[in-house]
């Protein structure tokens, strides 16, 4: 089976930047395909995750969902905004304010902030991410490396406005002991 082709991504460029409010209003045909993400009014245009990264994002999800702690949630791909110039769409995140339905969250809402990394993410989950997280306090980042073998996760916990690893994976497995307790078998 062929790969559907790669949609062109197309808008006009801003002197002054973008805001969220514009990126959030942008069409659909326009951005379907792409990950449309916001960093100090620089739109950063992504293609949408491969089957494999998919797979791996269920696995986390699916083990992480029943270990939550109570008043918390957990959501795939949700829009997280930083103020009026940044936007950005983690892979997946643990929330602090269950069953709000909204077009995207605030940073402050966050427990976890999890990405997986890609060729096309890697620097950018690694550092420049990161970084953000760390500027908006939140509290946990999980960076997982599927190009690995096997598979390789770090946990950061905030300490001082730095992440710092607080856990990482052994032989394809992520034992986590905080935010919360859970066992990830991230091999498949």
């Amino acid at each position: 089976m062929a790969a559907p082709a790669e949609p062109e991504f197309r808008v006009a460029s801003r002197l002054d930047g973008w805001t969220v409010d514009q990126v959030l209003a942008l069409p659909e045909e326009h951005t379907s395909g792409n990950r449309v993400e916001l960093v100090d009014g620089v739109l950063n245009v992504s293609p949408a995750p491969t089957s494999a990264h998919q797979r791996l994002l269920q696995r986390l999800q699916l083990a992480f969902a029943p270990r939550l702690p109570e008043g918390t949630e957990l959501l795939p791909g949700v829009n997280v905004r930083f103020g009026e110039k940044r936007l950005l769409i983690p892979d997946f995140v643990v929330l602090t304010c269950p069953a709000v339905d909204t077009t995207w969250y605030s940073a402050t809402d966050l427990l976890l902030v999890a990405e997986i990394e890609s060729p096309s993410t890697r620097v950018q989950d690694r550092i420049l991410k990161k970084a953000l997280y760390a500027e908006a306090l939140i509290p946990y980042y999980l960076l997982v490396d599927p190009a690995q073998e096997p598979v390789a996760a770090t946990v950061f916990g905030l300490d001082g406005g730095e992440y710092v690893p607080i856990g990482k994976s052994e032989g394809g497995v992520l034992e986590l002991a905080e935010p919360f307790a859970a066992r990830v078998d991230l091999r498949g």
